[in-house]
């Protein structure tokens, strides 16, 4: 197992939640089934058990690390069993809710105004930034809380993305107003913690932890009256990513851009790996705004040019 993980990272992955996973599968085989030198059918029916309450997507995400570490076994010439890859049942897709401008103006304006907490001195600060980053740029909610004070310069825009879905390294630009938002946040935490690495740093100087920018959303949005008025799935943070995505798309088709042409930047920005993660956009711009059908629905008909890299 420590070999397996240790070929993860030297493949460029992190690898991180994975081996916690991998080390509890560990936990459950030693007590479980002391007497096992590899991976067994039963060993994996006990840890597919759904436990209580568990959604099909976090079962799915402790199947896969489990069913890889059989291959890598299998590969090496050990008789270990292979979880078969319909097991669990396919992902579900959330169905992404695009904020509407009346959102989005409520909801900010609702986090501007945070009050101040004993417990979290740098909340006040971070939120109303960290959030704008979200929509304006696209990043994921990992991305931007991962982020180091030296990944972002605030003078030229540039925010440099080290790890994401994928792991693939990438660079995105803020805006002008952005950058500005940006400046004024970080002169305030230079005056907190002259000498942190973390761009958002807690009130111990480091990375918020993994849940906190789902507790602060559901903080404020819960609270507005436009959270009620949303049918279908509940708004998530994640959603903020799906709506750069959206209304950058829309943008491009009301200047009368080229779709063909900048779609593939599109995906290089939002470090999809591939164009399929992209085109899962244009349904929702199909859907959210009808009119743009025709004009979305031969992007993907193309033959879609290639990105250049150029090397910095």
């Amino acid at each position: 197992m420590k070999d397996f993980i240790s070929q993860k990272r030297a493949s460029g992955y992190p690898y991180q939640s994975s081996a916690r996973i991998l080390h509890h599968f560990d936990l459950l085989a030693a007590e479980k089934f002391p007497g096992e030198s590899t991976i067994t059918q039963e060993m994996c029916s006990a840890w597919i058990q759904s436990k209580p309450g568990e959604h099909p997507n976090s079962l799915l995400r402790r199947v896969t690390p489990v069913r890889q570490l059989g291959k890598y076994m299998k590969g090496l010439g050990h008789d270990a069993y292979v979880i078969p890859g319909h097991i669990p049942n396919r992902q579900i897709k959330y169905e992404a809710h695009i904020y509407t401008t009346a959102e989005l103006k409520s909801y900010f304006h609702a986090i501007d105004h945070c009050p101040p907490s004993p417990y979290s001195p740098t909340r006040r600060y971070v939120m109303p930034v960290i959030f704008r980053i979200l929509y304006c740029c696209g990043l994921r909610s990992s991305e931007a809380r991962l982020l180091k004070k030296e990944d972002v310069d605030i003078e030229t825009g540039k925010i440099s993305v080290r790890e994401s879905k994928g792991w693939k390294a990438r660079i995105v630009y803020m805006s002008e107003d952005l950058q500005e938002v940006c400046r004024e946040y970080d002169s305030i935490m230079e005056s907190m913690f002259p000498d942190r690495q973390a761009f958002f740093p807690n009130k111990s100087g480091n990375c918020f932890s993994k849940s906190i920018l789902d507790y602060w959303f559901h903080e404020f949005w819960d609270k507005l009256p436009e959270s009620g008025a949303i049918t279908g799935n509940p708004a998530r943070v994640h959603d903020f990513r799906h709506g750069y995505a959206v209304h950058r798309l829309n943008q491009w088709v009301k200047e009368g851009e080229d779709i063909n042409a900048l779609y593939p930047y599109l995906s290089e920005y939002m470090g999809h790996s591939n164009y399929a993660d992209t085109d899962y956009y244009l349904s929702l711009v199909e859907d959210f705004y009808p009119e743009m059908e025709q004009r979305l629905s031969s992007v993907n008909d193309d033959i879609l040019p290639e990105v250049h890299h150029e090397e910095e």
